[in-house]
């Protein structure tokens, strides 16, 4: 699809085909140069690993165009390390941290028409990913592998942008202790898709996912974490060894502590707590923060202070500073942003 065809202000978060990517494979112990491909299509064989177990990571970041002009990324250095924890628990090949993050740089670079205008509300979604591209037929590790890199423009994740959200409290588990809950796996995608159908069946956003082993304590919705704020303004965030170690939280802790002086407890939270709690939000890199108005546990409703009509003040501080960084309109921690051009 060319640029110019998109309605840059009404884009939905859905694919687009763009003009260029990069893929590399991992062949003999080793990964080759890789670089740029107009191809957008891939050929396996039927008995390659990824298709016979599912030996497939992922990662997910964003390029913006920032008040001054620049394309800019946002930390890609700790996606291309989640990757590589990633691929350490899957038994895949690492793929070099400056490797991926040049791999990043020239998808954006030869992509740059595609990177939406400043203060559409749309940004380009960048998806790393790799796979087991070799035959696969007994339970085990394939010998070679994919690394790809393709963007696409997108728009808001949720439909109403920020508005507040109602979840659900699952009856299905997100992740067994000591699984694959802390990488980002797509079998950890796949096993949630049902789950996700049923909420959206039943009138609800999303899922929160309690601990499979107790399930008395709060982990994440499968594709952001959780954040609350109490009500004397101190930010809380749940804690656990299988919820995924998401990088926008980790911003928003610094954010909190450093930018606003707020105080933050990082810990596991139990939803006995959550009644108390002035607001609630999920973040992750699609949405930023996603608001949440209410909370329904099998028809008991929690609704937090905050309402349903707009992000609670605490919140909305944290996402506006964040996204002012991003953006440039705020001056980011050295490091953090990563200019393509």
């Amino acid at each position: 699809m060319e640029n110019n065809k998109l309605d840059w202000e009404n884009l939905g978060f859905g694919y687009h085909k763009t003009a260029k990517r990069f893929v590399a494979n991992f062949k003999d112990g080793a990964w080759e140069d890789g670089g740029l491909t107009e191809e957008d299509t891939i050929v396996l064989s039927e008995c390659a690993g990824v298709l016979q177990y599912a030996q497939t990571i992922f990662e997910g970041l964003k390029a913006y165009r920032t008040e001054d002009g620049r394309i800019v990324t946002f930390r890609p250095d700790l996606n291309a390390e989640r990757m590589i924890d990633s691929a350490r628990r899957l038994e895949m090949p690492e793929f070099p941290k400056e490797r991926f993050i040049e791999a990043v740089t020239e998808v954006v670079k030869a992509n740059a028409e595609f990177v939406p205008p400043y203060g559409s509300g749309a940004t380009f979604y960048l998806r790393p990913y790799m796979f087991g591209s070799s035959p696969v037929i007994g339970v085990k590790p394939a010998d070679e592998y994919q690394f790809r890199v393709f963007g696409t423009p997108v728009g808001p994740y949720f439909k109403g942008g920020v508005k507040p959200i109602t979840i659900c409290v699952s009856d299905f588990d997100r992740a067994a202790p000591h699984g694959t809950g802390h990488i980002k796996a797509g079998l950890n995608y796949a096993m949630s898709l049902h789950a996700i159908v049923s909420a959206h069946n039943n009138g609800y956003d999303e899922n929160m996912y309690l601990d499979a082993a107790t399930r008395t304590k709060i982990e994440e919705t499968g594709g952001a974490n959780f954040l609350f704020v109490t009500k004397d303004n101190k930010l809380v965030v749940p804690t656990s060894p299988s919820i995924l170690p998401s990088i926008t939280r980790r911003s928003l802790v610094y954010v909190a502590k450093e930018y606003l002086g707020l105080e933050v407890e990082e810990r596991e939270v139990y939803f006995e707590e959550i009644k108390d709690f002035a607001e609630c939000g999920i973040c992750g890199t699609a949405a930023v923060i996603s608001p949440v108005g209410k909370i329904v546990n099998h028809g008991e409703e929690i609704c937090f202070p905050a309402g349903m009509e707009e992000m609670g003040p605490t919140t909305k501080k944290l996402y506006d500073t964040l996204t002012g960084i991003q953006m440039g309109r705020i001056e980011a921690p050295e490091g953090w942003i990563h200019v393509i051009e």
